[in-house]
């Protein structure tokens, strides 16, 4: 199944309270539970200003029918095509 990256432009979200990250994460996990088992949320990075999600889903549309239910916008979303990691090095 493809793999997304998607990038979120949120304004001050690397000064969010542990209370607003349980309540970020609940909103995105009930969507993702209404939409099915299809589409999973591997992680997320949060930076000062946006937040890059790694997600699993078998299509682009799913992802932003993910983020228009959430309320969480999706500037950017990527197919990742390949990972590298420091393995790729190695013979």
């Amino acid at each position: 199944m493809p793999k997304y990256v998607i990038e979120r432009d949120i304004p001050k979200i690397g000064d969010v309270t542990p209370d607003q990250v349980i309540a970020i994460s609940q909103k995105s996990c009930s969507v993702l539970n209404t939409l099915g088992p299809k589409i999973q949320w591997v992680q997320s990075y949060v930076t000062q200003d946006k937040i890059y999600c790694v997600y699993i889903a078998p299509n682009e549309e799913m992802v932003k029918e993910h983020a228009r239910q959430g309320g969480f916008p999706a500037n950017r979303i990527s197919e990742v095509k390949l990972m590298i990691d420091p393995t790729s090095a190695e013979a």
